[in-house]
């Protein structure tokens, strides 16, 4: 697949440029202004992949930010770590997905807490099973997805893996519903059942 080209067209814009009134003129006097910034646009700039991977990075983490600070806002008993970074696709820099916050979690007949990271991304995908291709049949038929997966830490100690012991992709929960995935966090993030209960009524 040849790789994807970008450009910049917010200069470009007709919201973005103060035109003067064409048609008023022309019936007016009859003249058609040829002047040229009326006729001869600025050629395209295109963007490197780095500019593009910079620009999507920035907008991930904002609606990362937010999404934080809306699950941190829900119960004062509920609270998360602020861990935001972000990635993006390879080939595709405009799609990338970021890291939002990690917790641990108790699940009913498990011997202990299970360590569970929660991402968002601006695309839909299948969650795969190999590390090789963690996403697959990435899909724009949504505009964000929003997942959580177990994790545990890696041989060094100093990172994360999928914990493939959980599930073989790992994954808690997928879903393009925002409330949705609100309601699943604070769900893994609520101690008691009292605090669940409360979680199940949104």
């Amino acid at each position: 697949m040849s790789k994807l080209r970008y450009y910049d067209n917010a200069s470009k814009s007709k919201a973005a440029r103060v035109g003067r009134a064409i048609y008023t003129e022309f019936l007016r006097t009859g003249r058609i202004d040829r002047a040229p910034e009326d006729w001869n646009h600025q050629e395209r700039r295109y963007l490197t992949h780095s500019e593009v991977a910079a620009r999507t990075g920035k907008r991930l983490e904002t609606a990362g930010e937010t999404t934080c600070a809306r699950l941190n806002g829900f119960h004062k008993a509920i609270r998360f770590p602020k861990i935001i970074f972000h990635r993006t696709l390879a080939d595709s820099p405009h799609l990338g997905y970021c890291h939002v916050t990690a917790a641990r979690t108790r699940f009913p007949g498990s011997a202990g807490d299970i360590t569970w990271s929660f991402y968002l991304a601006n695309f839909f995908a299948d969650i795969g099973e190999a590390d090789d291709q963690f996403f697959r049949r990435v899909s724009l038929s949504y505009s964000r997805m929003y997942f959580a997966v177990a994790t545990e830490a890696s041989e060094t100690g100093k990172d994360f893996t999928i914990n493939r012991r959980f599930r073989p992709n790992g994954l808690l929960f997928r879903t393009h519903d925002p409330k949705e995935a609100l309601k699943n966090v604070l769900l893994l993030g609520a101690r008691n059942e009292e605090l669940r209960k409360i979680v199940k009524a949104l």
